[in-house]
């Protein structure tokens, strides 16, 4: 997701062993995992490579990410109480003020908050880590060295809590999908230009 390596670029296990200062076994346990991830692929008799990563691929991965965040907010907002309501709010206020101070790191850090308020106040463990297990392709930090990421947030935040305010579940899931699918146009525009796709 960074850029560091490239899609068909080999990941040789001794090159990576030296780099990380651990022995070969560990990193073939880790390509291992990314392998059943569907992050890199493994070529018989040549080794590790890093997989393929399409539009069609980010595209649906914020689509399944939108379907359940707007369920998880539209439940949400059916058993919001007054004190969460007042937390989720501070959080954006934090946030706000991250976004002020440049501190992307930090805003990062409110939006994940404010998120697990939410996901937290559906009553949804299933469902929440389900969307879990779509979030973890994107590595924690990642979102900050976007542009433009910070200030949608903010944004999507803002519409979030007054759907939640009006006490209006289909008003918070409009809100919470539109706010998801425009994080992953962002996201395509910055791959884009670290040239992941020519």
């Amino acid at each position: 997701m960074y850029g560091q390596v490239r899609p068909g670029q080999f990941l040789r296990l001794e090159r990576l062993a030296a780099e990380f200062g651990i022995s070969v076994t560990p990193v073939r346990e880790a390509l291992q995992s990314l392998r059943s991830e569907g992050f890199v692929e493994l070529e018989p008799r040549r080794g590790f490579v890093v997989a393929e990563l399409s539009r069609q691929d980010i595209n649906d991965l914020f689509w399944v990410q939108a379907v359940i965040s707007q369920e998880l907010a539209s439940r949400a907002c059916r058993q919001l109480t007054p004190s969460l309501l007042a937390e989720l709010e501070e959080i954006h206020a934090l946030m706000v003020g991250a976004v002020a101070a440049g501190d992307f790191d930090l805003v990062e850090d409110h939006n994940d908050r404010f998120h697990h308020v939410v996901h937290a106040t559906s009553a949804s463990r299933k469902l929440a880590w389900v969307l879990g297990a779509v979030t973890r392709y994107f590595p924690s930090g990642f979102y900050a060295r976007i542009p433009g990421w910070a200030e949608a947030s903010v944004r999507g935040h803002t519409e979030i809590i007054h759907a939640f305010r009006e006490g209006d579940p289909q008003e918070a899931a409009t809100a919470t999908r539109t706010h998801v699918l425009q994080a992953g146009d962002l996201l395509l525009a910055h791959l884009e230009r670290q040239g992941l796709w020519n």
